[in-house]
């Protein structure tokens, strides 16, 4: 998982330019749902910091942690500027890196790739008591095309050539939540679990829409012909401009 989580480093600037970023509607959720005022927040797997920025930019002093060196480099760009101290490391380092608790904890599109065994335990131990954790993210990160006929036409050709890998992000809850929701559902230190859907579609061009997937790790573990061959297939079945469904499920939950 450790080493799927860093095959991101290798394209960083181009998952900067063409994977999406999240709206403004998410830190809004977040901070109407804290009970207690965010001025400090950590955030797990920054990549090249979209949501960093999201949340920075309302004034909270942020600490992004990000495992691959690469991704770091862009997130420093990136956040230039902004209240943001950027941790080159993973998530399971943190307990040891920082020495605080924080108001809230977030995560976008990176939750997957930490590790299940140690991830409630950290969380709890990071975040201060009636805070707040805010994990979101898109499905299939943001790759799922509105046109559902089109989308499946694409996912056979993915699926001749990706080998596929069973996540907990495809787990839904006896209660209805999906993943992660579920898993702060069944922790005690948890409480008052909401999930929000944020619609959103976006219309993207054709040649912007294979750089996104050129991005997603499963492209990435391919080889470089076998990745083109792929996006080639691809190609010829996307007409010049597509609608993206963008749609961002977030779970919100409190540390007791």
């Amino acid at each position: 998982m450790k080493d799927r989580a860093l095959v991101f480093g290798s394209v960083a600037d181009a998952y900067e330019r063409h994977r999406l970023g999240y709206p403004d509607t998410v830190a809004d959720l977040m901070l109407a749902y804290a009970r207690l005022p965010v001025t400090v927040a950590l955030e797990v797997g920054a990549g090249t910091g979209k949501a960093t920025r999201l949340f920075a930019g309302r004034g909270l002093e942020v600490t992004a942690c990000e495992p691959d060196v690469e991704m770091a480099a862009v997130l420093r760009r990136t956040t230039d500027g902004l209240p943001v101290t950027v941790v080159v490391a993973p998530f399971e380092a943190l307990g040891h890196r920082t020495g605080r608790t924080f108001d809230a904890l977030y995560c976008a599109q990176a939750w997957h790739w930490t590790d299940p065994g140690t991830r409630g335990d950290l969380t709890a131990s990071l975040v201060r008591p009636g805070g707040t954790i805010c994990l979101f993210g898109m499905v299939d990160a943001g790759s799922r095309l509105v046109d559902r006929a089109l989308d499946e036409q694409v996912r056979a050709l993915e699926s001749a050539v990706l080998p596929h890998v069973a996540q907990a992000t495809d787990a839904r809850s006896s209660t209805g939540t999906w993943w992660p929701g579920s898993d702060l559902e069944t922790d005690a230190r948890f409480a008052d679990v909401e999930e929000h859907d944020v619609a959103r579609v976006v219309v993207r061009r054709r040649a912007d829409h294979l750089a996104l997937l050129a991005t997603l790790s499963p492209y990435l573990r391919l080889s470089r012909d076998g990745r083109a061959a792929l996006l080639g297939s691809v190609a010829a079945v996307l007409p010049d401009e597509l609608e993206v469904d963008a749609t961002v499920r977030l779970h919100l939950a409190r540390r007791v």
